[in-house]
């Protein structure tokens, strides 16, 4: 494990951080650029904003002829997808579960997302939800490259996740103190031939579910 941190020797003489106003993309792999438009534009109702086309990559300099193109959210963000012309998708992870690595949108209401998960059902998508996690709710599915994507309604007010935001620290060192101890637990029951522990959270934010497990 590596942790980030500034040598107090250089902090007095950089300049403080700037401040990250919002995501403007984030970008994947699509397998075909039509099949992707019609997906987010004409379901999902994102309209499509920008196009970059090239054969060289600008960051690298290497070959690998691309088209770029962008969908724009109501608060000016955008994701965006690159074709790389030979009808191919990026590849899950191997060792990640595919409900672990996703994006999700916000929508304005709970209404919202029971007309979004009509107009995706009637597109022939499979949709999972309404999720309830407590501080907002949530629907799921896959767009057409096997990403796995979350529309969700903020419940919680600001006030609320403010106060969330003040043990958000100590909840996590505490966690982090647990895997310490964890690590030596895993190492032990490997080098004894047992099966490595599980390390479970401090706190069950989620108990409505214990009688599932």
């Amino acid at each position: 494990m590596k942790v980030y941190a500034i040598p107090e020797s250089m902090k007095a003489s950089l300049p403080a951080p700037a401040q990250v106003q919002q995501l403007h993309h984030y970008a994947y792999r699509a397998r075909d650029a039509e099949e992707t438009r019609s997906f987010y534009e004409d379901v999902l109702g994102l309209p499509m904003y920008h196009i970059i086309q090239s054969d060289i990559v600008p960051s690298t300099g290497e070959f690998c002829p691309y088209t770029h193109f962008f969908f724009r959210l109501q608060d000016g963000s955008f994701i965006a997808f690159f074709d790389l012309g030979d009808d191919t998708a990026a590849e899950p992870s191997p060792n990640t579960p595919k409900w672990v690595n996703h994006i999700s949108f916000r929508v304005n209401t709970v209404a919202d997302l029971e007309a979004m998960k009509a107009r995706l059902q009637a597109a022939g998508v499979e949709v999972l939800g309404v999720t309830d996690h407590h501080i907002f709710k949530s629907i799921y599915f896959f767009d057409p490259n096997g990403i796995r994507l979350e529309l969700t309604a903020q419940l919680a007010d600001e006030f609320q996740m403010l106060q969330e935001s003040k043990t958000a620290h100590a909840r996590l060192n505490e966690w982090t103190a647990r895997k310490k101890a964890w690590r030596a637990e895993r190492d032990a029951a490997l080098a004894a031939g047992q099966p490595v522990p599980s390390l479970k959270p401090q706190t069950n934010d989620r108990p409505e579910l214990l009688s599932r497990a």
